[in-house]
């Protein structure tokens, strides 16, 4: 397949956005007190990087297929590590990292949303919808996260 400039700069930002979760789950996954967020994040940050290999993969050429997984985020139910009662520093400390996250989370599956239309290939917007999917089940996992444990 070859794309367009259009498309191949798009793919390059979604890449970057990538890259930028890649990072963000890295150091958070060192900062975070809990280990049940700590696991969160290091799941998080290999879903971000199968994301980034898919687009490259789309850069070389190639449309994997996509596994359009839309349960992840439903059927993901974490362990309470905090009390709700309680609101110790590392218990905030987690809640601003866990927030964050779904910030970020959000940002990014927009990012698809606004981007899937600047593309002709069929294949190609339902792997890119597929991608901003799993980008809204990162953020109700994150947001069960906060839940269990009195965050949210």
């Amino acid at each position: 397949m070859v794309l367009s400039e259009k498309e191949t700069t798009t793919i390059q930002d979604l890449q970057t956005q990538e890259q930028s979760c890649i990072e963000k789950y890295k150091r958070y996954g060192k900062d975070a007190k809990d280990p049940v967020l700590r696991e969160l994040f290091s799941r998080l940050e290999k879903e971000e990087q199968r994301h980034y290999d898919t687009l490259g993969q789309v850069l070389s050429g190639t449309v994997p297929a996509c596994n359009c997984n839309d349960s992840d985020g439903s059927e993901y139910n974490p362990t309470a590590t905090y009390d709700s009662m309680t609101n110790s520093d590392d218990k905030k400390a987690d809640a601003f990292l866990a927030t964050d996250c779904i910030g970020t989370e959000k940002l990014v599956s927009g990012e698809y949303n606004s981007n899937v239309f600047n593309f002709a290939s069929t294949k190609l917007r339902k792997l890119l919808a597929d991608i901003q999917i799993e980008e809204q089940n990162h953020a109700e996992m994150l947001y069960k996260y906060k839940t269990v444990n009195g965050m949210a």
